[in-house]
């Protein structure tokens, strides 16, 4: 009986942490809009901390919190760290309030173009659908993803006849924020 609660426990601290994983999975984004709480901290609580272009936030005491590339977690961690400077054994929550700056852009022969907010992401397929198809007009094997990098901008080919049949589904790219779907 001890061994079997012994896998029991164990399975459920695996799937805990594989839930914790899943948690930070998402990247906060410019635009995105915060809630941090601080507990017992009534003056250290907000629903609507907004990421800035640049991809800072402020906070009370903290200051500047440069959250480019971070998950909710390391987030936290950030927070908690520099407000031990003034609070002993703070306990920060941070949660995303609303998921705006995780955005794609489809333009040209489709039925509704636009930005689409994509939560936690999308492929060049299911953005096309977003949307609302192609036009009878479209070039369908010459559409572009426009990517930026660090280097500039990158246009990553698309071949719609040859992914809708199976074949090419490499091409078929998970999009990152900001990524432009040009449907010529």
């Amino acid at each position: 009986m001890r061994a079997m609660f012994k896998i029991m426990f164990s399975l459920l601290v695996a799937v805990a942490m594989l839930g914790a994983a899943r948690a930070d999975e998402y990247t906060v984004k410019a635009g995105d809009v915060l809630a941090i709480a601080v507990w017992k901290e009534p003056d250290l609580t907000s629903n609507a901390v907004l990421v800035r272009p640049d991809g800072s936030f402020s906070f009370p005491l903290v200051g500047q919190v440069d959250a480019r590339g971070k998950g909710v977690l390391e987030l936290e961690k950030l927070i908690t760290e520099r407000l031990r400077k003034y609070i002993s054994d703070p306990v920060v929550t941070v949660s995303v309030q609303e998921v705006k700056g995780n955005k794609v852009y489809v333009i040209g022969q489709v039925n509704k173009p636009g930005e689409f907010i994509v939560n936690p992401s999308v492929n060049v397929m299911q953005a096309l659908s977003m949307a609302g198809g192609t036009t009878a007009f479209a070039s369908l094997n010459n559409i572009i993803i426009l990517r930026r990098t660090q280097g500039g901008q990158t246009a990553v080919p698309f071949h719609y006849s040859d992914v809708v049949h199976g074949k090419g589904l490499q091409e078929n790219v998970e999009l990152q924020a900001g990524d432009v779907v040009v449907v010529p």
